[in-house]
Order: C-alpha cells, then structure tokens, then sequence
C-alpha cells in the first residue's frame, strides 16, 4: 500500500517536473522568437499632441475641493 503511493507521488511529481520544464523551454523560446519579429518589424511610436487649457481660478478651487474630499 505505501510502495503504491510511494509510486504514485513519483510519478505525479516527474509529471509536473517534466511540464514545467517543457513551459520553461517554451517561454523562452517564444521571448526570443518575439525579440527577433521586433527587430524585423518594429513598431511605430506614436508622439502624443497635449494641448493646454486654461482653467479659471473658480475651476481651479472646485478640483481643490474635490481632491481634498476625496483624499478624507
């Protein structure tokens, strides 16, 4: 009965061992793979466009408040 369950947490175990090794190998391949692809084909970066508003000075005391609210 313990030799069974001696076997059975073996094999259970070389199971999962085997798996994550296999993961292990995978994950690694697929981030060299993806390392490769960017430098075939990278991708475009994009400038983002910030415009300026001006806000009055009763805006400005609202947002204070709201923030001091928020912050209770």
């Amino acid at each position: 009965m313990l030799n069974q369950g001696l076997t059975t947490m073996a094999t259970g175990m070389g199971t999962v061992f085997s798996f994550l090794i296999i993961l292990w190998f995978a994950v690694s391949m697929m981030g060299k793979i993806v390392g490769y692809l960017n430098k075939i084909f990278p991708e475009a970066i994009e400038t983002a466009k910030t415009t300026v508003k001006q806000v009055s000075a009763d805006a400005e005391v609202a947002i204070a408040i709201a923030a001091a609210k928020m912050k209770r």
